[in-house]
């Protein structure tokens, strides 16, 4: 290590000890060269601007990172987390006490496989916190993140972020460099499915290392009769509903699969099908999958064929091939998920039914809701039955604490407190 050129900051590593000795100067440059937030945005919004480039634009989640490393997004996180004093590296008073946030070190990234830009994101939450950040690449994800960490090279002048940041690409099966990665580290941001998740925090982490965990779970959109009915907000909702499934090709943990719609008497949802079929063919033609894995197809296949075969009161609208399907049903029992832009559309009695089976799998709840009242209550009821993010359709998926319940930047913090001597 060095230089901490783009092709160095992304390497792939084949031995323990390549891990080992990243850490190691990574302790040394972030314990010598502190960071405030304040200086970390300036560069963040830097690097925000040079990600406005045409040979980006097609990188799922793209817009949403150049809108995270922005001051607007991040600052009022700070604030809220860590205390505005902590923007310029101060103390916060309380009382008679006052308190500071220190950095915990080294803070290991494992990242799920199948969100390109999470890597990224993970890792901006620990940097934020004066941290280094020692990310884990899967192989799949090595190209593109290489160009994104060639960008904030060219923003950032100095390079002293750049500097705090090591990136192994390894296969996931190696188990010695994932055990290196852990020994090596004082904090942890995990994520992705249940078998990854279980599979690094077996790991032989620090007894004082600081984990955040970040598992598999799904999410949930619901609309009322007043929302969806409304002739004026059907095909904004729809659109929106559309943006949601897009992104992350319904892949992250915030992808909406299912759509709960409660009924109203004299009120039919063909209106408002035809118009959400609409936004996804519009949707299809501006964002056009440019690969699908076979078996994704074929799982696609399946549901689909399941799902008409299951009930006849049941019916489906897709195109010809897989880029996108409804499944029209009935029922508050949530389907089993399948990915690949397939939204299961169920009418409902009454959303309060449905919200009521959740068994704490469910991430986020979209809602598109006319009464104010109603939703407070769903929100309530939601929130009891682990709910941890209820939000507006078409915000399902922007990243900001609390995540998954818990604060992003805090966890991989200490928040020491000092009394003086005096008192």
């Amino acid at each position: 290590m060095t230089t901490l050129t783009a092709t160095k900051v992304v390497q792939a590593v084949h031995a323990p000890a390549e891990i080992t000795d990243a850490a190691d100067e990574l302790r040394r440059r972030a314990a010598n060269d502190e960071m405030t937030p304040n200086e970390v945005m300036t560069v963040f919004e830097a690097w925000a601007m040079s990600l406005q480039a045409k040979e980006l634009d097609e990188v799922p989640g793209i817009v949403f990172l150049r809108m995270w490393l922005r001051r607007g997004t991040l600052e009022p996180i700070i604030n809220r987390e860590l205390g505005e004093e902590s923007l310029n590296g101060g103390w916060t008073e309380y009382g008679r006490a006052r308190c500071k946030a220190f950095p915990l070190g080294v803070v290991g990234h494992w990242p799920a496989g199948n969100i390109e830009i999470q890597p990224i994101l993970s890792m901006t939450c620990a940097l934020l916190g004066g941290n280094a950040a020692l990310v884990r690449i899967p192989r799949g994800l090595f190209d593109l993140t290489r160009m994104l960490m060639e960008k904030l090279e060219r923003a950032e002048s100095g390079e002293r972020l750049a500097r705090r940041i090591f990136m192994a690409a390894f296969e996931h099966g190696r188990l010695d460099l994932h055990e290196a990665m852990a020994r090596a580290v004082d904090g942890a941001m995990i994520w992705g499915g249940k078998e990854s998740v279980l599979q690094v925090r077996s790991l032989p982490f620090p007894h004082w290392a600081k984990l955040a965990v970040f598992g598999p779970r799904i999410s949930v959109a619901a609309m009322d009769a007043g929302a969806w009915s409304d002739p004026e907000q059907q095909k904004t909702w729809c659109q929106r509903l559309a943006r949601d499934v897009w992104q992350f090709d319904q892949q992250a943990c915030s992808s909406p699969q299912v759509l709960y719609l409660e009924r109203s008497p004299g009120r039919a949802t063909t209106q408002f099908l035809s118009s959400l079929q609409r936004a996804f063919e519009a949707e299809n033609q501006a964002h056009p999958r440019q690969t699908i894995p076979a078996a994704l197809t074929s799982a696609i296949a399946r549901a689909r064929a399941a799902w008409l075969l299951g009930d006849p009161s049941r019916h489906a609208v897709f195109p010809m091939g897989p880029d996108w399907t409804l499944l029209v049903g009935a029922g508050s029992e949530l389907p089993e998920p399948v990915q690949g832009k397939t939204l299961a559309v169920l009418e409902v009695d009454n959303l309060m039914d449905a919200v009521a089976k959740f068994d704490g799998n469910v991430q986020t709840l979209g809602l598109g809701m006319a009464n104010a009242e109603r939703e407070k209550d769903l929100a309530l009821l939601a929130g009891q039955r682990g709910v941890d993010r209820i939000v507006k359709l078409g915000r399902m998926h922007t990243f900001t604490p609390p995540w998954d319940g818990v604060d992003l930047i805090r966890p991989m913090v200490r928040i020491v407190r000092h009394v003086s001597s005096a008192d």
